[in-house]
């Protein structure tokens, strides 16, 4: 072989960096509305709680109904938090779908279709079902939070750190809610803890999925084998 010959390009087939680009702006559109649908969701119930609400002293979940044995369930807020959880799960399961097909990595597509199915299952399994909803809370949060850190291994610099980084927060918070007192969250109370948890992954849903339209409209270098 002539070690002064010149590299082979690799050329890219339109039909698939067009089946790609596709794949791409679906999957990121929907993390996109996915975040946005819960984060506002969050938002509009919180506001119409015909109670006392606390970012501090109440969980998000309670926005559903509080934990047993005296749970509270109060309209509207019940119906527009499991509505908008339901709704986030769909679409990020469905975008989970689109991103294997553009990346064909299970290491970032599981996790995000795990957190997806965790969404789901909390709207199915409001607060008042006890066992059930935290289970599945618990699955949410730390699949969220390894999405955001193996979502890493697809995205370039600065994003990657971005993610990666909101995923950390993620998982640091949750860990700090088993300290107790020790952590130095403690003062936020167990809302604003979870919040802690929650939100870095909102943001990673958000952030994410316009990352992946800008991927898909700025080129196919991003796409396996090119």
């Amino acid at each position: 072989m002539n070690a002064n010959a010149a590299p082979i390009a690799t050329v890219a087939v339109p039909g698939r960096v067009s089946a790609w680009a596709t794949d791409m702006r679906l999957g990121g559109g929907l993390l996109f509305l996915g975040g946005a649908t819960i984060l506002m969701g969050i938002i509009t119930a919180e506001a119409l709680y015909p109670g006392t609400f606390s970012t501090g002293a109440n969980e998000i979940s309670d926005l559903g109904g509080t934990r047993p044995p005296n749970s509270v369930i109060l309209q509207p807020s019940a119906t527009i938090f499991d509505v908008s959880m339901a709704l986030v799960g769909m679409l990020v399961i469905t975008a989970s779908w689109f991103i294997h097909r553009a990346y064909g990595r299970r290491s970032v597509t599981l996790p995000a279709a795990t957190l997806g199915a965790g969404a789901l299952g909390v709207a199915l399994f409001p607060g008042y079902t006890g066992d059930p909803h935290a289970i599945l809370s618990m699955v949410t949060f730390v699949s969220g939070g390894i999405a955001a850190i193996t979502a890493a291994r697809v995205t370039k610099a600065p994003f990657r750190y971005v993610s990666a980084g909101l995923g950390i927060i993620s998982l640091a918070a949750l860990g700090s809610a088993f300290v107790g007192d020790a952590t130095p969250l403690s003062p936020l109370g167990i809302g604003g803890i979870e919040r802690w948890i929650a939100y870095p992954i909102v943001m990673w849903l958000i952030a994410f999925g316009g990352y992946l339209c800008g991927r898909a409209d700025g080129g196919h270098e991003d796409q396996p084998g090119t």
